[in-house]
């Protein structure tokens, strides 16, 4: 079975200010398909660095990245971005909905840049408002929504594409404890049920808990990588 993520000697170093410094240093790490990772780790432990490289929306200094079998870490700038658009799903703490955009259309805009027509958009973005449980505001603006229905409706824009991974960066970090615990059992069903692999980056034991897997990062390094038992559903 081909690992979704397989990253050998990932070093990242960032110039800064003239000083060298190594956010990641030598990180091996392979994601299976089907698996739900948690990745934790303090300020500065190199967890949001990690983040950046498998979504492609940074390169490290030396090492290789393969997502799906392809190796993309020398690929060029467009190339890359066809890719993420195409194989990768991006959740963020703070939603990033247009705030002048209904939440159907919000959905249909990675299928936009994908060149998807416009009638199948349409029928696809309804489809992922239902499956995530708001497809009764799919005409409402983020501003009409709670930040559990937005977060809903970003998870929902995620899966459009079918993408091989989502990646979901601290997705909890702006709700409160119940919206929290509603958002992070949606992963779960999609994890479980619809056998999503999902790589989470938080800080929060509790969101963790729910992941089948935790990786900790620490000074650049994996500190541990251990399976759990998940938090009782």
């Amino acid at each position: 079975m081909r690992p979704v993520v397989d990253v050998r000697g990932v070093t990242k170093i960032y110039d800064l200010d003239g000083q060298s410094i190594r956010a990641l240093d030598g990180i091996d790490l392979t994601i299976d398909p089907g698996e739900f990772v948690a990745v934790m780790g303090p300020s500065g432990s190199g967890k949001s660095t990690f983040m950046h490289i498998v979504g492609m929306l940074d390169r490290p200094t030396a090492g290789t990245y393969s997502l799906e079998g392809t190796d993309v870490s020398q690929l060029d700038g467009d190339a890359r971005a066809d890719i993420r658009s195409r194989r990768l799903g991006f959740v963020f703490q703070a939603y990033n909905l247009l705030a002048r955009t209904s939440a159907i259309e919000n959905v249909e805009l990675p299928m936009v840049y994908a060149g998807v027509p416009a009638a199948d958009r349409r029928r696809i973005a309804l489809e992922k408002l239902e499956e995530v449980g708001v497809a009764q505001l799919k005409d409402h603006l983020p501003n009409q929504m709670s930040g559990g229905q937005q977060q809903r409706v970003a998870i929902a824009r995620s899966l459009v594409n079918d993408p091989g991974l989502i990646l979901a960066d601290e997705p909890t970090g702006a709700l409160d404890s119940k919206a929290a615990e509603s958002v992070m059992r949606l992963f779960r069903d999609l994890n479980e049920q619809r056998g999503i692999t999902i790589m989470l980056v938080t800080h929060e034991p509790d969101v963790a808990a729910h992941a089948k897997r935790v990786v900790t990062f620490r000074d650049g390094h994996i500190l541990s990588d251990a399976t759990q038992d998940r938090k009782a559903a």
